[in-house]
């Protein structure tokens, strides 16, 4: 039997040691990596809006690959109805319409090098809300440079969701002084003056509601993803002690 002196014994617990460090530090950050990767998809927001507002969306693109993004595709939702959008320099805007003359998809592609790594652009639109309620799942497509193509258009839980507004009369409730969305409103169609200062108003009280619950969404889910790295961490660390425990006993029997 090999007798292991305290020098040696020592210098094998730091080296034990020194590996699970390692090994935790190479989990939490694959785990941090993983978790800041999943948070960001295509959105497009408000989350809540209310029925038959003139509400101006904003469609949201990060890229996450190490390559550019060059064109995106967004289709309009069922009871939707497509009014307008606002330029964005070096991008080029494409509407696809159906036989009645109605926009059934928005196509932006870039003229210049596109959204590179690291980056994110936005986009605005404005549409005319269905008159009930509804839900608005706003199913995206996100084109590479390398042609790659990845569907924002997967259910809640899925790794591609897409984004989903609510048409409620309750974003009604967050009316209150209004922001500048009321302004889309004016002129429209040649609806009626007073039609209009009505819609005004709606609409102001639906992006104060929506912003509000935008905001709470967004929080809820960063503290969710949040929670789940540290459990993960947690149990990558308690992994690699029992590893650590593990190596010791089965050196301790060898000697």
């Amino acid at each position: 039997m090999k007798i292991i002196s305290p020098l040696e014994r020592g210098k094998l617990m730091k080296k034990l040691i020194s590996r699970a460090i390692t090994l935790c530090s190479t989990v939490v950050a694959s785990l941090l990596l993983f978790s800041g990767l999943a948070s960001a998809h295509v959105t497009v927001k408000p989350g809540v809006s209310a029925p038959g507002a003139w509400e101006t969306y904003t469609i949201k693109i990060p890229v996450e690959k190490d390559i550019p993004t060059v064109k995106v595709s967004l289709k309009m939702p069922e009871g939707l109805d497509f009014k307008q959008y606002r330029p964005v320099p070096d991008w080029k805007v494409e509407l696809t319409k159906n036989e009645s003359g109605k926009v059934t998809v928005v196509t932006w592609s870039a003229e210049g090098e596109g959204i590179g790594p690291g980056e994110f652009q936005q986009f605005d639109f404005v549409g005319k809300n269905p008159a009930g309620e509804a839900s608005l799942a706003w199913d995206a497509f996100q084109y590479y440079s390398d042609g790659s193509i990845v569907e924002w258009s997967g259910e809640e839980g899925a790794d591609t969701p897409h984004s989903i507004t609510k048409v409620t009369a309750d974003a009604d409730a967050g009316s209150s002084n209004g922001s500048d969305s009321g302004h889309a409103d004016h002129g429209h169609d040649n609806e009626a003056g007073a039609a209009n200062s009505a819609g005004a108003v709606v609409n102001n009280g639906a992006d104060n509601g929506a912003g509000a619950n935008g905001a709470a969404a967004d929080s809820c889910g960063a503290s969710a993803v949040e929670t789940a790295t540290l459990v993960l961490s947690a149990a990558a660390l308690l992994l690699s002690l029992a590893a650590l425990w593990a190596a010791l006993r089965s050196r301790k029997r060898a000697s």
